[in-house]
C-alpha cells in the first residue's frame, strides 16, 4: 500500500510540472488520495494541539453544527465542544508534565466530499527529562468528515477511552467495544 500511495504522490508531482495539467481535474483515484492526505493532516493537526496551553483551536477543525460524543457524553455545536474542553482543563494531564497524544493505525475512507476515519490515539506523559515516558490513557476515534468550501471538517465525532478515563466521563461511559460510524 506504501508503494502505491508513493507511486501515486510522485504522478501526481509529475502532473504538477506539466503545463497542460490541472490539480483541479485530477482523476478521482488521485484526488481521493489527495483527500486521505488532507483528512491526516486534520487529525495529526488537531492531536497536536493536546497538551498546549490552550485549547481554543478546537473549534477550527469542526462544521457549525458538528456532534461530538465523549465516552457519552454528546456535545452539539462549536460552543457545546469548547465547553467540553474547558470543562476538562482541571484533569488535563499537561499539568503534570509535558504531554503528548499519539495517533495511530488511522483507516480514513473517502467518498466524494464525505470521509470517516477511525484510528486509536494514546496519551503519554513526561514528568522529568530522566524518567521514562508514562502511557496515561488510550482510546478509539471514530469521525464523520465532510469537504465544505474545499476544506475538511469533523461533522462528528465519537471519542472512546479504552483506558485512563477522565473522572468527569464516569457518570456517561459505558463499555463500546466496536462503533460503527457510518450507521449514524
Amino acid at each position: 500500500m506504501l508503494g502505491r500511495t508513493m507511486a501515486a504522490l510522485a504522478a501526481l508531482t509529475l502532473a504538477g510540472c506539466n503545463a497542460h495539467a490541472s490539480s483541479s481535474a485530477a482523476d478521482p483515484e488521485n484526488r481521493a488520495l489527495l483527500d486521505r492526505v488532507a483528512i491526516s493532516d486534520l487529525l495529526s493537526r488537531y492531536y497536536s494541539n493536546f497538551g498546549a496551553e490552550s485549547s481554543l483551536g478546537f473549534n477550527d477543525f469542526y462544521t457549525d453544527d458538528a456532534v461530538f460524543d465523549v465516552n457519552g457524553h454528546v456535545a452539539k455545536g462549536k460552543v457545546g465542544i469548547q465547553g467540553i474542553y474547558a470543562s476538562l482543563k482541571g484533569e488535563n494531564p499537561a499539568a503534570r508534565g509535558t504531554f503528548h497524544m499519539l495517533m495511530t493505525n488511522p483507516v480514513i475512507d473517502v467518498n466524494g466530499d464525505t470521509a470517516t476515519a477511525r484510528l486509536l490515539w494514546t496519551g503519554i506523559l513526561n514528568t522529568r527529562i530522566d524518567a521514562p515516558p508514562q502511557f496515561v490513557e488510550q482510546g478509539r476515534e471514530y469521525d464523520k468528515l465532510v469537504k465544505k468550501d474545499g476544506k475538511w471538517l469533523i461533522a462528528k465525532r465519537v471519542v472512546i477511552a479504552d483506558s485512563g478515563l477522565p473522572a468527569s466521563f464516569k457518570d456517561t461511559y459505558t463499555p463500546r467495544k466496536d462503533y460503527d460510524i457510518t450507521k449514524d
